[in-house]
């Protein structure tokens, strides 16, 4: 970038936490970036219901702020991403037929939310990702881990039935035949093998936060527009149903991207050999 727009970038990158019903789920925006963190270290960072609502409230959050262009999916302690729901919960949230429809039901909205979020998100995978937790970060367009990370789908050893969604996504990331040996087995894998079947696009040994903050970082700097077009018509291109597949609503989006003054600059930037200064308009 250029000087002006050195300044520019780093103008906005005080970090502001939002406050959210529960202390379990932890966000707050740090430049162009929306953190969203499950904080239940103790538990593996296991999610209750009030943490699927905190974590769907911090996200709606992102969505509607136009200063935040990337979100950052990650748990706390060093030591999980998401474990899944937690066990200990269950009586209360999952003790009758009504409350376990209930807590699906909400479940099933945040993972949505996040499989079509309007902005590129990254899940950033530090430890154990099993479960609920692997169905997450299949969720997120992008996955980043450690090389202690560990990934597994346990169903198969604990009588659980996984919706079709879940499934769905699971083989939208690593391919139907992988998928299916990762749920019949149910054996868990290590970062080599997450990356060997596409489910992570790389492991960052030592440097796991520097690796997403760089590659968020890349993405801020991109034409936001652009950038909302794709992430847009990727789910589109992603909708098993093509009667649910607004067309018109991509051709609109790739439309406001050549009317933009963005365009202009991008046009202008490359014209005269320099980083273009995207305002997302």
């Amino acid at each position: 970038m250029t000087a002006s727009g050195d300044q520019q970038m780093t103008s906005t990158t005080a970090a502001e936490s939002l406050t959210l019903p529960t202390g379990k789920i932890l966000a707050h925006r740090d430049g162009f970036a929306g953190h969203v963190v499950f904080n239940n270290p103790e538990r593996h960072n296991a999610v209750s219901l009030e943490m699927w609502d905190a974590a769907e409230q911090a996200l709606s959050t992102f969505a509607s702020d136009d200063r935040v262009r990337v979100v950052i999916l990650s748990g706390a302690g060093g030591k999980a991403f998401v474990s899944g729901a937690d066990i200990s919960k269950f009586e209360k949230e999952r003790g009758s037929k009504d409350a376990t429809e209930h807590y699906n039901a909400r479940l099933k909205v945040v993972y949505d939310t996040i499989e079509k979020y309007p902005k590129p998100t990254i899940a950033m995978i530090d430890g154990h990702c099993i479960g609920g937790g692997l169905n997450l970060a299949a969720c997120c367009d992008l996955r980043l881990c450690s090389a202690k990370s560990r990934f597994a789908m346990p169903a198969a050893k604990l009588a659980l039935g996984y919706p079709y969604d879940a499934i769905r996504r699971l083989i939208n990331a690593v391919g139907a035949a992988a998928a299916k040996q990762l749920m019949f087995t149910a054996k868990s894998f290590d970062a080599d093998t997450a990356l060997r079947l596409g489910l992570v696009q790389e492991v960052a040994d030592d440097a796991l936060e520097a690796r997403v903050g760089a590659l968020a970082e890349t993405i801020a700097g991109n034409a936001p527009l652009t950038i909302k077009a794709m992430k847009f018509i990727s789910t589109q291109v992603l909708e098993p149903d093509p009667a649910k597949r607004d067309l018109s609503r991509c051709d609109e989006l790739v439309g406001a991207c050549f009317a933009s003054e963005d365009y202009v600059e991008g046009r202008q930037a490359f014209m005269e050999k320099r980083k273009p200064q995207f305002q997302g308009r």
